[in-house]
């Protein structure tokens, strides 16, 4: 792996360590960079989301567009921490990359942009996609149609490597996150690089992506297709930088000590999916879901 240009960017952060060279021999990852939230919002140039847009997050995760169930994930997925690393304000123009059709995260973030702001979801290209992609888009639409005093004016478009890949404007987005995507986008070969440059070109110059994924585990071989759904944080990095962006920090918001990262099925293995039915179902849900790291990027001002 190249080198990881961390320490001119988080000076103040003494437990980040700029990652050693991997052979090509032994593609074993060096050790973490990662630190933990108190630490790394007290670095520089990383700004956190202000008091009122904090509060207001408070106000829709507590409100009635969001099921009892999307509730109870709350406490594996963080939104109020995670949005605040990645430093969202209410009137920004935001862009989910795949939200899926039930919309998790949107039932959070378009009804904080709905006044002040713009909420993007970018979604599979239904034309020449799967069924499922069609039914995803569907959902989503079907969700902001059913609520337009929630969601506003919420926007679908379409960003799927390699049909449609300009899905905005370029240069009119302030923050792009995506969550559990990223593996997805490795499956298939170049996807990533596609989907990351869309990305790049879409953010404005000192625009935020925010990455939320599976871990791998670290001492694992780096797997660039990650066929269990868990990702090397280190080439999750490395691949981002090489679209362009630079990386800014990670936190430890998503960690989960209980996941060992080697299930028979994956990541799938674990809730919500659960796919192995009612076998050791206790045992995976006393896990908890995966261990994910939580990555912030920046397009650089000059590019």
């Amino acid at each position: 792996m190249q080198r990881l240009h961390i320490a001119s960017l988080l000076l103040t952060m003494a437990v980040f360590t700029a990652c050693s060279t991997v052979p090509t021999s032994a593609p074993v990852p060096p050790t973490p960079v990662a630190a933990d939230k108190q630490n790394i919002e007290k670095a520089p140039r990383l700004t956190t989301s202000d008091a009122a847009t904090l509060a207001r997050i408070d106000e829709i995760l507590a409100g009635p567009q969001r099921t009892a169930a999307e509730r109870q994930r709350d406490d594996a997925r963080h939104p109020r921490e995670t949005l605040d690393f990645f430093g969202l304000r209410a009137d920004m123009t935001v862009m989910e990359v795949w939200p899926g059709g039930a919309g998790w995260y949107a039932s959070i973030l378009a009804p904080l942009l709905k006044d002040r702001g713009r909420y993007i979801a970018a979604e599979h290209d239904p034309v020449p996609e799967s069924a499922y992609a069609r039914e995803t888009v569907r959902a989503l639409r079907a969700k902001f149609d059913a609520n337009p005093g929630v969601y506003g004016k919420a926007q679908i478009v379409a960003l799927q490597a390699p049909t449609a890949l300009s899905p905005v404007t370029p240069g009119s987005v302030d923050l792009v996150v995506s969550f559990r995507n990223l593996h997805n986008w490795m499956a298939r070969p170049g996807q990533a690089d596609a989907m990351l440059a869309a990305i790049y070109t879409a953010l404005k110059p000192g625009g935020t992506l925010g990455l939320v994924d599976h871990r791998a585990d670290r001492n694992a071989p780096v797997d660039p297709l990650a066929k269990l759904g868990y990702v090397n944080e280190f080439y999750a990095i490395e691949l981002v930088e090489k679209a362009g962006f630079e990386f800014v920090g990670s936190a430890e918001i998503n960690a989960n000590p209980n996941d060992t990262h080697d299930w028979e099925q994956g990541v799938w293995t674990l809730p919500p999916t659960l796919r192995l039915g009612d076998k050791d179902r206790d045992r995976y849900l006393s896990v908890g879901e995966s261990d994910r790291f939580t990555l912030r990027f920046r397009k650089p001002l000059a590019h």
